[in-house]
């Protein structure tokens, strides 16, 4: 996945050097794995190329002696790159930075749409199980809002995100607001009770009651890739406050003690690098996803920041109709 969406950022920069498939670099990158590239996804602002449709091979593997596809390997992979800082692209990609880090939402870009079009596309034609859609830096921030669009409407489709953006100013409005309410609750908890239509013990019911119908709902689950050096990405990464221990275990032992405990209740894969870049500019690279030398560990405690990512899922699932035929 990480091959893939290095050749999206090829495919631009091989544009800009009025490079095609005979003479550029990006081909090299899917053409060893028996995938072809059947759709790019162009900018209409400036023309840039910001993501391919990449769908396997058959002629090709066929050459190779290949008879049939790899267990795993999709039918058809989104890719969606993140941002380049060249000038003729640059302009189009920090708006979009600047988009995320002021809302932290991308539904207005014309990318969006764009992502979105083209995977509702794949998935009719191959059905979501054989699609997946992967993405680096603000090209995962795309992935994940377009798969989490295609779940909201029942729709479930493997999603792969590198160094996903996690930091904004709408979350940093968001957790002064959630402190601040937490603090007017303690507040509240400590004067006289007058006329209250719920105790606490039925408003701690209430809320356990509709977590555990969420979990029961809870069946896409995206897969993250986190370097703890990157702080663009590191955020996803930090546990909820109810996730802590204070018996004294090592974060090993608390970690596969959390992991029998959620066992089936993960909303979210967290993969960190155990070994990976230490400088940002590295820690937020795309290299070190394909890198030999690469150990990940699998995180599997709660992540506030998971959470909120995902809740409106959770919360509009019931509304939908059946899914989609896949």
């Amino acid at each position: 996945m990480a091959c893939f969406i290095q050749a999206v950022y090829l495919l631009e920069l091989d544009r800009q050097d009025q490079k095609g498939e005979e003479d550029g670099l990006a081909p090299k990158w899917w053409k060893p794995f028996k995938y072809k590239v059947t759709q790019t996804l162009v900018d209409e602002r400036d023309g840039s190329i910001y993501g391919a449709m990449l769908e396997w091979d058959r002629s090709s593997a066929l050459s190779d002696f290949i008879l049939i596809r790899p267990s795993g390997a999709p039918r058809a992979v989104l890719a969606l790159r993140g941002t380049l800082l060249q000038k003729p692209t640059m302009k189009r990609d920090l708006q979009d930075d600047l988009r995320f880090l002021v809302w932290e939402s991308l539904k207005g870009s014309v990318r969006f749409v764009g992502a979105l079009a083209a995977l509702k596309s794949a998935v009719e034609k191959f059905g979501c199980t054989n699609v997946c859609v992967a993405g680096h830096s603000l090209g995962a921030g795309f992935a994940l809002q377009v798969c989490k669009e295609l779940a909201k409407q029942g729709v479930f489709v493997e999603c792969h995100l590198f160094n996903p953006p996690s930091v904004s100013l709408a979350m940093g409005v968001r957790s002064m607001s959630e402190k601040a309410s937490y603090l007017w609750k303690k507040v509240k908890g400590s004067l006289p009770l007058k006329e209250e239509t719920t105790t606490p013990l039925e408003t701690a019911k209430a809320e356990a009651s509709d977590k555990k119908r969420l979990r029961t709902e809870k069946k896409w689950v995206p897969h993250l890739y986190v370097n703890n050096s990157d702080y663009i990405c590191c955020h996803y990464n930090a546990p909820s406050c109810s996730s802590t221990t204070t018996d004294g275990a090592s974060s090993e032992q608390q970690q596969q003690r959390k992991a029998s405990e959620i066992a089936g209740d993960v909303v979210a894969k967290l993969f960190v690098t155990s070994k990976g870049p230490q400088k940002f500019l590295e820690a937020h690279g795309l290299q070190q996803w394909w890198s030999d030398g690469m150990e990940l560990q699998l995180a599997l405690y709660d992540s506030k920041l998971i959470n909120r990512q995902l809740k409106s899922i959770y919360t509009t699932t019931t509304t939908m109709s059946s899914p989609a035929k896949s």
